[in-house]
């Protein structure tokens, strides 16, 4: 069945004129954008350099508090009471050292005024440099 049988068929024509305007505007962009892609490359020659040795660091002193808030000075008991006098066991601990670093490993269960401690007797001592040990948690 041709329902079409009085009307001529139409050619069918693709214009293109558009998809060549399109491409032409592709093209132009294409080249605009890869000259901004040029690098300048130098031929250069660093200079040599010989480094002194880094600074000793001097031994840190390590403050462990556990969890029913005892503490050990460099791996040796502290007996005392207060800020004030674990101040005079970190002085001696520190020796001959001006401002070494405090190392402080708190177990995770000791309580907030235990670390605080710690804290109060560096300062009375006189050391501002104070770090926390950490581990790694498990996953």
């Amino acid at each position: 069945m041709d329902f079409r049988r009085g009307r001529e068929r139409e050619n069918v024509e693709i214009n293109l004129i558009p998809m060549i305007d399109v491409l032409l505007v592709i093209v132009i962009f294409l080249a605009v954008t890869t000259t901004f892609s040029q690098i300048a490359q130098l031929q250069i020659t660093l200079p040599t350099a010989e480094a002194e040795k880094p600074v000793q660091q001097p031994a840190p002193i390590n403050v462990a508090v556990d969890a029913q808030g005892r503490y050990l000075v460099n791996g040796k008991p502290f007996v005392g009471k207060g800020p004030e006098a674990l101040s005079v066991a970190l002085k001696q601990a520190a020796g001959d050292q001006s401002d070494p670093m405090i190392v402080i490993s708190a177990d995770a269960q000791a309580t907030h005024q235990s670390v605080i401690n710690v804290m109060e007797a560096a300062r009375l001592a006189g050391f501002a440099r104070l770090t926390f040990a950490t581990q790694a948690g498990r996953h």
